[in-house]
């Protein structure tokens, strides 16, 4: 483990860079970082462990001599006057995967990569492997149930990653999960995200050829079959690697329950939906690997609850309930629309936020097409006005091919909606990678409650 140095995170406020600093601090070493925007829990956990940068913003003086290394965070300027002073100085600056996979040197590598899924798989493969009693550590981007932080490092012979495709650092232009040099790597899916960075579904798909491409001899390559463009990217393995594939699994639906069907026998799950049957079948081919066994994994299984903000259920109003979800790309939006109509009853009016660049590029919104129809109510919500001037409604409606759409701009309109979809006994699934202008969850609860 890593003790006794001096480290500098530049952008500290990230979901994975502020748990490493905590990590960091709590193993000896001195950490200091900094950024310009920190929200919750980022806030909250940062303050706790007395790493809070004393004002926000990046300052020159941050960085000296007497640093042994800067790590970097994705979001980071190259004009970022903490970046500029450090290459300067002719500090060691790297980004956290180069930092990941420096540490796990001497550790079994698994990488969980996606376009959709990737903190789901991971936490319960962690979920798994905590209640089998099995040593790990973890990278994973969202808050999982049952775990303190968003990474643990330590003496373990083995690490989980979550594989993000977006770039490392303004200095590490390739995708992180580039960067890990696996032993086993899953890929449960691919659907063209990120245009801003990949401008064409080719140059996306390549990013996971690479990934591929990366695996060791004696690796193991693990994909979701139900993918078209998977065949594109995928070919017969070197010798000494081993592919295997998998596929939805089988599940049954009473009076909105799941159960998982192995064996002839019922197992009831927590969760819900095509897509996390199709990440239930992704994990236990991992665990399988790990050498768990079918029945500790199924055992398991049952307690296992979703990460916060992935289909997650807020609020339940009697009838009427609330949930929140990370969706915000096109098969994202989708899976998550049809996973909740298939399993609840009542009618379903949907908010989904826009604000990603990628979201927001005119050639890609395209693929939003028919994301929204499965909804009873859509409604689409801008946290800009020039944004929303710019995309008007009659656009987006012609976009989305939902002729019933209903475009927002703010969050009194926003209020207003919610009002009458309580009204209307409606269940409100809550869309977006953001936060719908910083608007508390709870402070819409109590709106629509009056």
């Amino acid at each position: 483990m890593i003790t006794s140095k001096n480290i500098h995170f530049i952008s500290i406020g990230g979901s994975v860079m502020h748990s490493l600093a905590v990590n960091l601090k709590l193993n000896g070493n001195i950490v200091t970082g900094s950024d310009d925007k920190i929200y919750d829990p980022s806030k909250s956990i940062l303050k706790k462990y007395d790493l809070y940068p004393a004002s926000i913003g990046y300052r020159k003086k941050n960085i000296s001599n007497k640093l042994d290394f800067v790590i970097v965070g994705m979001h980071t300027k190259m004009n970022n006057v903490e970046l500029l002073e450090a290459r300067k100085l002719k500090l060691k600056i790297i980004s956290f995967p180069e930092f990941i996979r420096e540490f796990s040197q001497n550790k079994q590598r698994i990488v969980i990569a996606g376009s959709h899924g990737k903190s789901t798989i991971t936490s319960m493969i962690m979920h798994v492997l905590k209640f089998a009693k099995k040593d790990f550590d973890y990278v994973v981007g969202a808050k999982v149930n049952g775990f303190e932080f968003n990474i643990k490092l330590s003496n373990s012979p083995t690490i989980i990653i979550e594989g993000d495709e977006y770039l490392s650092s303004p200095l590490d232009k390739k995708p992180k999960f580039l960067n890990y040099d696996h032993h086993i790597v899953l890929i449960n899916g691919i659907s063209w995200d990120h245009a801003n960075v990949f401008p064409t579904l080719d140059i996306y798909l390549d990013q996971f050829k690479k990934l591929l491409n990366k695996t060791r001899k004696g690796g193991t390559i693990i994909v979701y079959d139900g993918d078209k463009d998977m065949n594109k990217i995928l070919i017969e393995p070197e010798e000494g690697k081993s592919i295997i594939k998998y596929n939805h699994h089988k599940n049954s639906i009473k009076n909105a329950k799941t159960f998982l069907i192995a064996d002839n026998k019922e197992i009831p799950v927590n969760i819900f939906g095509d897509h996390n049957m199709q990440n239930i079948s992704g994990a236990q081919a991992v665990i399988k690997e790990l050498g768990v066994t079918e029945n500790i994994f199924y055992q398991a299984i049952k307690s296992y609850r979703n990460p916060k903000i992935r289909l997650e259920i807020l609020k339940n109003f009697k009838n009427r309930l609330v949930f929140r979800d990370f969706a915000h790309s096109p098969s994202k939006v989708l899976s998550t629309v049809k996973a909740v109509k298939k399993q609840f009853k009542n009618k379903l009016s949907c908010i989904l936020e826009l604000h990603t660049l990628s979201s927001l590029n005119e050639k890609f919104l395209k693929n939003y097409k028919n994301t929204l129809n499965d909804s009873d109510k859509a409604i689409l919500y801008f946290s800009n006005k020039i944004i929303a001037d710019k995309f008007s409604e009659k656009k987006m409606r012609k976009i989305f091919n939902n002729d019933k759409l209903i475009c927002c701009n703010t969050l009194d309109n926003l209020k207003k909606i919610l009002k009458l979809i309580f009204i209307e006994n409606n269940n409100i699934l809550l869309m977006s990678s953001g936060n719908f202008d910083n608007l508390k969850i709870n402070k819409l609860f109590n709106l629509v409650k009056n």
